[in-house]
């Protein structure tokens, strides 16, 4: 069994034939998808998309690219949304927050006021984070360490060893996906490779970050198993380790989600 511990299926890429990307992904072997929120405009769009199939979770944040347009207010809202959906066992996180440093425009001072704003929200709330750490590192442990939260994953982890390991410490598993499947990532590779195994957890970022057999084309959940195969013959492993062991490590993250799977494997 894979987990698709970041996938944005609810985004309109997918409108034409998102029944159809599920079938394919479950015919994979993908059995969870958890899909963040990027701004009060989807939250009720994640949580939608999430309760379609059945091992279907969401997360609810304002993601650091939409901060441009976000309201001060747009906090409240999240805080009482996610505060009504800790009744939903399918609600798993807060997220995508974080810090993107990579983007020309962003206004760093406030994406840091929706970032730290929104990680007293998961603290209040005692819940994981998922985070969006484009060259960011640094800066996101800086909060973290401040605004100790319930740990979660940092997507689409491409930093150092040293900062894998501060992430690690606070509790953190690190997202890898459709980048390691290109040869000339050889930090990335690196990463994915010599990490312990118990820190890492597989993503899509689907519809984004395809891998390299799809370049500039959608990427889409089903592709997560062969992208895992990928990493399992770089860590000298076999495919279903990889994929008890990351399961286990979405759990770990993601404590919530385990209760997701359960009932949509007994269905």
């Amino acid at each position: 069994m894979w987990i698709d511990t970041h996938c944005h299926l609810d985004a309109r890429e997918f409108d034409d034939d998102r029944d159809a990307v599920l079938s394919a992904a479950e015919r994979a072997g993908v059995r969870g998808i958890v899909v963040p929120a990027v701004s009060r405009d989807n939250f009720g769009a994640a949580r939608d998309t999430a309760h379609h199939f059945a091992g279907g979770a969401f997360a609810l944040g304002i993601h650091p690219m939409y901060t441009p347009h976000a309201a001060e207010a747009d906090l409240a809202v999240l805080r009482d949304a996610a505060q009504a959906a800790l009744g939903d066992a399918r609600f798993v996180a807060i997220g995508e927050i974080g810090l993107d440093f990579f983007v020309e425009g962003l206004d760093a001072e406030r994406q840091h006021f929706f970032y730290v704003e929104q990680l007293k929200i998961a603290r209040e709330l005692d819940l994981p984070v998922i985070l969006h750490v484009r060259r960011s590192q640094d800066a996101l442990l800086k909060q973290l360490r401040r605004f100790d939260v319930r740990g979660g994953i940092a997507h689409a982890f491409n930093g150092s060893f040293q900062q894998a390991g501060a992430f690690i410490e606070r509790g953190f598993k690190l997202g890898f996906g459709g980048a390691l499947t290109f040869e000339r990532a050889l930090q990335i590779r690196r990463l994915a490779t010599e990490l312990p195994l118990e820190s890492l957890v597989m993503e899509t970022d689907a519809p984004d970050i395809p891998p390299a057999w799809r370049y500039k084309q959608r990427n889409d959940p089903g592709e997560l198993p062969r992208m895992a195969a990928i990493l399992a013959g770089l860590r000298d492993v076999a495919p279903e380790a990889l994929a008890a062991a990351t399961t286990q490590n979405a759990y770990a993250a993601l404590p919530r989600l385990r209760a997701v799977l359960a009932g949509a494997n007994a269905c």
